[in-house]
C-alpha cells in the first residue's frame, strides 16, 4: 500500500510541475488558470456524477468542502499574481517548500497522525534541499543590483510563501473532506470554486482571443494534468498519512528546477541541481521509514 502511495505521489508532483511550468509560460495568468479549470471540470464531472451518490454530505462535511473551495480559490488567485511578477526558479521552490513544513505539524497536531524520528529526517532534508533551491540567503552581503531590484520583484517571495500557506492548508482539509466525498467529487467542486475566484480578473480587460489562440493547446493539456495530478494525490491520501505524503509531492520542486534550466533557459547553475538530491534523500527517507 505504502508503495503504490509513493508512485501515485512521485507521479503527481511531476504534472504539478508541468502544468506550474505552463501556467508561468502563459501571458494571462488569470485568463489560463481559468480554462484549465474549465477543462477539469469538463473532463472529471462525468467520473464525479458516477461517484456522487457515495457522497455523505452533513453539515459538516458541507462546511469542510466550502472551507476547501474557499482555500482553493484563494490559491489560484494567488498562484496567478506570484508566476506574473516572478521566476519560475525563484517562487515554486518556495511555494512547494512551505507545505512539507506545515503539513506535517498540522496532520500531527489536528488529525492525529504520527511521523517517526526519521521521518521528521526526511522532512528536514527536504526543507533544507528546497530552501538552498529558493536562493534564500542569510548574513550574505547583496550586490548592488540586487538591491536594486524592483518592488513587485522583492514581493514575490512573500506571495510564494502565501500560495504554500494555502497548499498546506487545503491539502488538510482535502484530508478530511475525503471523509465525506469522493476524490473525484472533490476535484469537480473545488474547481467551481477556482472558476468563480478567477472570473473576474481573468475577463477584465482586452486580449482574451488572442491569449486563447496562443495558449489553447497548455491550456487543454493543463486541463487534464492539473486535476489528473492532485487526483493521484488525494487516492495516495487514501492509502498513507498525510504527514507522510505531502513532504514527498514536493520531489515536483526537482521536476519543477529541471524544467526551469532546460525548458525556460534558467540560470540555475549546477548547485541548484546537486541540492535538488537533498529533496531526493529526503523523499525515500520519508517513504521508506516515515511511519
Amino acid at each position: 500500500m505504502v508503495g503504490t502511495a509513493v508512485l501515485l505521489v512521485l507521479s503527481s508532483g511531476l504534472l504539478h510541475a508541468i502544468w506550474n511550468l505552463y501556467t508561468k509560460k502563459s501571458g494571462n495568468k488569470n485568463l489560463f488558470l481559468w480554462f484549465v479549470n474549465l477543462i477539469g471540470i469538463i473532463v472529471f464531472i462525468p467520473w464525479a456524477v458516477l461517484e456522487w451518490d457515495v457522497s455523505r454530505l452533513t453539515l459538516t462535511g458541507i462546511t469542510v468542502l466550502l472551507g476547501s473551495i474557499a482555500l482553493h480559490g484563494l490559491y489560484s488567485i494567488l498562484l496567478a499574481k506570484t508566476y506574473s511578477i516572478g521566476d519560475l526558479s525563484q517562487v515554486y521552490p518556495i511555494m512547494r517548500g512551505t507545505s512539507p513544513l506545515l503539513v506535517p505539524l498540522l496532520g500531527v497536531t489536528l488529525l492525529g497522525e504520527r511521523l517517526s524520528a526519521m521521518g521528521w529526517l526526511g522532512v528536514a532534508l527536504i526543507v533544507l534541499g528546497i530552501v538552498f533551491l529558493s536562493n534564500v540567503s542569510l548574513g550574505v552581503k547583496k550586490s548592488s543590483a540586487e538591491s536594486a531590484a524592483p518592488l513587485p520583484q522583492a514581493q514575490a517571495p512573500l506571495l510564494a510563501l502565501a500560495v504554500g500557506i494555502c497548499i498546506a492548508g487545503y491539502i488538510v482539509v482535502d484530508k478530511v473532506a475525503l471523509q465525506y466525498v469522493s476524490p473525484a467529487v472533490l476535484i469537480v467542486i473545488t474547481h467551481i470554486g477556482n472558476l468563480l475566484a478567477l472570473t473576474l480578473a481573468a475577463f477584465r480587460g482586452d486580449g482574451v482571443r488572442a491569449e486563447v489562440k496562443s495558449s489553447w493547446r497548455s491550456m487543454l493539456l493543463g486541463g487534464i494534468i492539473a486535476p489528473g495530478g492532485y487526483l493521484l494525490f488525494l487516492f495516495a491520501l487514501s492509502l498513507a498519512p498525510v504527514a507522510q505524503l505531502a513532504p514527498m509531492r514536493e520531489i515536483g520542486t526537482v521536476f519543477g528546477t529541471i524544467l526551469g534550466v532546460f525548458i525556460l533557459r534558467e540560470k540555475q547553475g549546477a548547485r541548484r541541481m546537486v541540492t535538488s538530491l537533498l529533496i531526493t534523500a529526503g523523499v525515500i527517507v520519508l517513504g521508506l521509514w516515515g511511519s
